[in-house]
């Protein structure tokens, strides 16, 4: 054993690290800002014929203005679920409906729920450091493990942990820059 199995724990803890951020990203997609976006309503949870789906997987999601959504479903009959979800999700919108077509227009936000959102993003932030300073942890102890089974040596252990601590720094500071550029978009009047 040698630095080579130290480098493919690196390389796993980066894959599962960017997994960490690219799910962060869609999370922050799904929180309102000032625009529409069909991220907003995409990955609602739609009950069709006893089913839980993504309205994404229901309708088409188009932005005809800047503050406002249309959902033209594939099933004329799903309109009545897809405003149920629309209604019961914490996003504060009421679906205009003519049968065919959903429109859904975004008032604009005001200070007290720019802040909500901004506390809910800050939580998602909060969640994904810990995913990633978890993966950290973990490749951390299999590391160690290696040293004290003589697999690898005190210098390798050293040099793992730095490397392991550097990219952990570089995907905390990732969630930082995503978190930064989210709240500018919210607090955007």
């Amino acid at each position: 054993m040698s630095t080579e199995e130290i480098k493919d724990l690196l390389k796993d803890a980066e894959t599962r690290m960017s997994g960490a951020i690219h799910s962060l990203s869609e999370d922050l997609a799904g929180i309102r800002t000032g625009r529409a976006s069909p991220a907003l309503v995409e990955k609602l949870s739609v009950e069709y014929y006893g089913t839980p789906t993504h309205l994404k997987q229901l309708a088409s999601i188009s932005v005809p203005e800047p503050r406002s959504l249309m959902i033209k479903p594939f099933d004329a009959a799903s309109i009545k679920d897809i405003e149920k979800a629309i209604r019961a999700s914490n996003l504060g919108l009421n679906p205009n409906s003519d049968g065919k077509v959903i429109h859904l227009n975004l008032p604009p936000l005001d200070e007290e729920r720019r802040r909500d959102l901004v506390k809910q993003m800050n939580h998602r932030l909060e969640e994904s450091r810990v995913a990633i300073r978890n993966i950290r942890r973990d490749l951390h102890n299999d590391i160690r493990e290696y040293e004290k089974e003589k697999l690898i040596t005190e210098d390798d252990l050293k040099r793992g942990e730095e490397d392991l601590q550097k990219l952990t720094d570089k995907f905390v500071e990732e969630v930082a820059r995503h978190g930064y550029s989210k709240e500018k978009e919210i607090m955007e009047v």
